[in-house]
């Protein structure tokens, strides 16, 4: 049976906090934790929360505190599809279509895309139909050699941000379901690149962020991208997503992306497609997720 003392104790040795560190920043005596840690004193739903806080514990997991140390949860998950959270997805919905005519998705704590904009269906033509099954997880998707891989000129840098990206949610989080997505594709060192006539010259990155190079159409695609999340959330399912948008880092990128969009228009017009509907990755009766 987990006690609170022994969560609380495993969140300070992952912030790599000594006992000391955390009673001052809680503004507690050091032998007040120590007893805390060692089941010899009881703290309060306030102290749970505030021992909690400073340890930059996420919501979900001081539920778990909260109920190991015999309160009731404080903190709610409601699903995004839901009646209370119709604001919240008329916001996202806002936010992908604004972000047209470029790529934007929304993924949840384990990287499983939940929303996504239109932009987002070209990159997909050419995966294998079984990563788009939900829930489509954008890290599988973007790594496994049946998904967008193969077409990442710059894999081995593109993988090296993920890989540090996966590790600091892992020692944030602890969750267990990120440790075996890293293991499935991080794990291992990364290969040494190879150069020759197979190999198409990559430009170097730019300055300020590390691009996403794909190839398309004997045309190279570059996308840097930006990642927003919610201000002081309340809510667990708030707290876990987030919003990556994706921008051209070159004249060429954004010329590529109108013409994308401008084709995507005239066959919705030609009644392929329906020309206002931001919908998930791929078709809603294959993929799921929500329609915004």
């Amino acid at each position: 049976m987990e006690t609170v003392g022994g969560l609380l104790r495993g969140w300070r040795h992952t912030r790599r906090l000594s006992q000391l560190d955390l009673a001052l920043a809680a503004d507690v005596s050091q032998r007040y934790v120590s007893l805390v840690e060692g089941g010899r004193s009881n703290p309060s739903a306030a102290m749970v929360l505030r021992l909690a806080d400073r340890l930059e514990v996420p919501l979900r997991e001081r539920n778990r505190l909260l109920v190991a140390a015999g309160f009731a949860p404080k903190y709610r998950e409601r699903p995004l599809d839901g009646p209370d959270m119709a604001a919240v997805r008329d916001a996202l919905a806002r936010i992908l279509r604004a972000h047209e005519p470029y790529p934007a998705l929304i993924v949840d704590r384990r990287w499983n895309i939940v929303m996504a904009n239109a932009p987002v269906d070209f990159f997909l033509a050419d995966v294998d139909p079984a990563l788009l099954r939900p829930p489509v997880n954008m890290v599988r998707l973007g790594f496994d050699p049946q998904g967008l891989a193969p077409r990442i000129l710059n894999l081995p840098e593109v993988r090296a941000l993920f890989r540090a990206r996966l590790s600091r949610q892992l020692a944030k989080t602890g969750d267990p379901e990120i440790g075996a997505l890293y293991d499935e594709f991080f794990a291992q060192p990364e290969p040494e690149p190879k150069h020759g006539p197979e190999t198409p010259y990559v430009p170097p990155p730019l300055d300020v962020a590390v691009p996403m190079i794909f190839s398309y159409q004997d045309r190279q695609l570059s996308l840097f991208s930006t990642i927003t999340t919610f201000g002081t959330p309340q809510d667990i399912t708030l707290e876990e997503i987030s919003i990556e948008s994706y921008y051209p880092a070159d004249a060429e990128s954004a010329d590529i992306l109108r013409e994308l969009a401008e084709t995507g228009a005239r066959d919705a017009v030609a009644g392929l497609d329906d020309p206002v509907s931001v919908g998930p990755v791929g078709a809603h009766d294959e993929v799921g997720g929500l329609r915004c």
